[in-house]
């Protein structure tokens, strides 16, 4: 679950700002090394792309194709290789900005490095009433266990510290701020949370899932010019990496305020798919039915987020058979099936896209039954998506094909949680972990993401590891599982094209075909040839989104 906190920081204007070319009429540019997929993800290369005022592409040219003899506006691409702007199925829009804003412990080592990080940010930052931030794992760290308040407490103890998990699913907290919340051994778990407590029944500091909310409620919230820093701090990022859009995995009403001010402002350059936080949410923003598209194809709510369990690392996702190395646990379901069943009626009967959260093998056949129970009554194009879906029980995988169920997920969760998901799951058990192959063959479809700001949203760190199997030192050798790696071109689909219909944004961007956006960046090699240390170190040297360039760089 995530959740986004700030505490205020002096961000410069200037430095949060983005270029901005005006789109020209007729806009021809030439001289590129294409790449685009068609509807059936066969690779189209062109050397020429024409996109008209209203930022749609108009034209593609091959090699041999007559060049009209007057255009508006005429830019030589140099022979740079040019793609589609790449999308992200699953992110956390204000996560990202408040991470850059906030503590970050996502490349630390040790606990001992961790407590030092933290001493430093708050000595650094005096001002601020508490010390907020994110990214901190203990498998990561080799301590066999939770860190605890008392160790947080070691190095900050004036001010209360909140610190969520790399996963987002648990967080830590130190006395003061456990203090803060009124929780004591005497405070019960609430529905789908777990706190963490030594032998006396005493919370030592970690609270998993909803345990968490117990603690967030007491943290101020952030103010509207607070979370305008951190958008435009998402916008940075992300360009950076050539995102032209993303998918929004559980807006808020102030999340969707934040992204209308940026739109009403002429601010918001890239395109979100978002889905609400709760039916409340969606009523609240959307109404009746999925609403309109809106500042030319940038933002529009369509469906809603739900948890049905929690994440393998702080062992809440929720599985068939007990954890390997905690048998006592199953996990923890967050919904019941009969709630998980109303909540995808109550969004499916007005024309809303469900978005189910689902990372243990036990929901993963929660809501694949869900969705063969609900289909009968709830026909056509519902593109049902379950969100992660790490591990599926192969027995279940049929159910995927026979509707079309959409797997979201993110290669780089593989990378990262290989060693963890071994030791939680055991030998014997991985068959159906991060299938991603046997999902197409079942039938079923792949949009891939990155669930930012868990792993960065890096597309082509994304690719490299759906391609391999393989993190960014090559390990393991010969992929883990390598029978569930996908070819170059799904993996591009599932960044672009295949993104986009994960959204139902197919039509509108997603590819560069005629009358779809123009959104494209410019990179500096063939992410179809390239090798997977080449394919990793890609970089981004322009942007361009509704033939408008966005790049920060000024290349």
């Amino acid at each position: 679950m995530l959740r986004h906190h700030f505490a205020a920081a002096a961000v410069s204007a200037l430095a949060l700002a983005l270029t901005a070319s005006p789109a020209l009429a007729d806009t021809l540019i030439d001289n590129v090394d294409g790449i685009t997929l068609d509807e059936k993800g066969e690779v189209v290369r062109f050397t020429g792309l024409m996109f008209d005022d209203e930022g749609r592409v108009t034209q593609l040219l091959a090699r041999k194709d007559k060049r009209p003899a007057k255009v508006d506006y005429l830019l030589d691409g140099k022979g740079q290789v040019l793609l589609p702007g790449m999308i992200d199925a699953h992110v956390h829009v204000m996560g990202i900005g408040f991470a850059a804003l906030t503590l970050d412990l996502s490349d630390t080592t040790s606990l001992e490095d961790a407590l030092a990080r933290i001493k430093t940010f708050a000595e650094e930052n005096p001002g601020r009433p508490w010390i907020l931030g994110r990214g901190w794992n203990q498998e990561k760290w080799g301590l066999g266990r939770f860190p605890t308040a008392a160790e947080l407490d070691s190095v900050v103890s004036d001010r209360p510290v909140w610190l969520d998990r790399a996963d987002n699913h648990a967080a830590w907290a130190n006395s003061l701020a456990i203090e803060r919340a009124g929780i004591t051994a005497k405070t019960a778990d609430p529905a789908g949370g777990r706190i963490i407590r030594d032998a006396a029944g005493k919370p030592q500091g970690v609270f998993v899932d909803r345990a968490g909310d117990l603690v967030t409620k007491v943290i101020p919230a952030p103010r509207p010019k607070d979370r305008d820093l951190a958008f435009a701090e998402f916008q940075k990022a992300v360009i950076a990496r050539g995102v032209t859009a993303v998918a929004d995995m559980g807006t808020s009403p102030a999340d969707w305020e934040t992204f209308r001010r940026a739109g009403d402002a002429g601010r918001l350059q890239v395109r979100i798919m978002s889905y609400a936080d709760s039916i409340e949410t969606l009523e609240l923003m959307a109404g009746q039915g999925p609403g309109p598209w809106l500042y030319e194809d940038r933002l529009r709510m369509g469906g809603v987020k739900l948890y049905l369990d929690g994440a393998l690392g702080s062992r809440g996702a929720a599985l068939k058979q007990p954890y390997a190395d905690e048998p006592g646990t199953r996990g923890l379901p967050l919904l019941t099936p009969a709630q998980l069943r109303n909540l995808m009626s109550r969004a499916a009967m007005d024309g809303f896209q469900t978005a189910v959260h689902a990372i243990g093998d036990a929901a993963n056949a929660d809501v694949l039954t869900a969705i063969e129970e609900l289909s009968e009554s709830y026909q056509g194009d519902r593109r049902w998506r379950i969100e992660h879906a790490q591990i599926i029980d192969p027995a279940d995988l049929p159910l995927m094909g026979k509707h079309g169920v959409i797997a979201s997920v993110q290669p780089l969760h593989q990378t990262s949680d290989r060693l963890m998901a071994e030791a939680r799951l055991g030998p014997d058990r991985l068959t159906g972990a991060y299938p991603w192959r046997s999902i197409l063959a079942a039938g079923g479809r792949l949009a891939f993401g990155s669930d930012a700001p868990v792993e960065p949203a890096d597309p082509f760190a994304g690719m490299a590891a759906a391609i391999s199997r393989t993190d960014a030192k090559g390990e393991p050798f010969g992929g883990w599982f390598p029978q569930q790696t996908v070819s170059r071109e799904v993996a591009l689909a599932g960044f672009t094209k295949d993104a986009a219909f994960a959204g139902f944004a197919d039509g509108r961007f997603g590819r560069l075909a005629v009358g779809e956006r123009a959104d494209f960046i410019f990179v500096d090699r063939d992410p179809l040839i390239a090798s997977l240390e080449e394919l990793r170190q890609t970089r981004v040297l322009q942007v361009w989104i509704g033939g408008v360039r966005v790049d920060a760089r000024g290349e």
